[in-house]
């Protein structure tokens, strides 16, 4: 039976979600160049897929967080998720841009958070994770707490374990960068040839194919 990874790896690629191209990288908005795009946003133009994750992410936040008053999602990227997962969860929703507004109440936080509520924040991609823990640091400056994060997929940066790690918060991906190349493999996406450039981008993507 696979794992719940490997059916994610399977959507995400099926449907380009995920792409590899370690012969004619890509680049990323940081300046990086890497074999491998990530936009989940694709997943939402298909509802079989789009409600799997949904009710994945949703099964994750019941047995894991089953006191949570809040879903937050991460701006722009995770507010479609996140709202889905709130509506078949019956819970309130918010969501976190990366800066506040420049006109009206300045706003960060969208939505009604109140102090001392007990918040999940969905996110849809896990690079560096500064983005996604800067969301986190607005919802404690506001007064909540934060019970852990869910994901749809991460690189598996270190840099990014170190950073959950020091801000203290849980993270939980439905899939990760592993088990893309071993279902790629597995589907002849890419050839073994490919796979050892692939890992060795992880290693260290700021200075790979320099």
């Amino acid at each position: 039976m696979k794992q719940l990874e490997d059916l994610v790896a399977e959507k995400l690629l099926q449907v380009k979600a995920v792409k590899l191209q370690p012969n004619n990288p890509f680049v990323w908005a940081s300046g990086w160049n890497s074999p491998i795009y990530c936009d989940n946003r694709k997943t939402l133009s298909y509802p079989r897929i789009r409600t799997f994750i949904k009710t994945e992410l949703a099964r994750l936040v019941l047995e894991k967080y089953p006191d949570v008053d809040v879903i937050a999602g991460v701006a722009t990227g995770a507010i479609a998720q996140g709202a889905l997962v709130a509506d078949l969860l019956g819970l309130p929703f918010v969501y976190v841009r990366p800066t506040p507004k420049d006109h009206g109440l300045e706003n960060m936080i969208e939505g009604d958070l109140k102090p001392k509520q007990k918040v999940v924040v969905i996110e849809d991609l896990i690079s560096t994770g500064g983005s996604s823990l800067k969301a986190v640091e607005a919802i404690r400056k506001d007064g909540s707490s934060v019970l852990g994060m869910l994901a749809i997929f991460s690189y598996g940066f270190p840099v990014a374990a170190q950073r959950f790690q020091e801000s203290n918060v849980e993270l939980t991906t439905l899939c990760n960068y592993d088990a893309i190349l071993r279902h790629a493999l597995e589907t002849n996406y890419i050839a073994e040839s490919e796979l050892k450039t692939l890992q060795e981008w992880r290693k260290d993507p700021a200075n790979w194919n320099k």
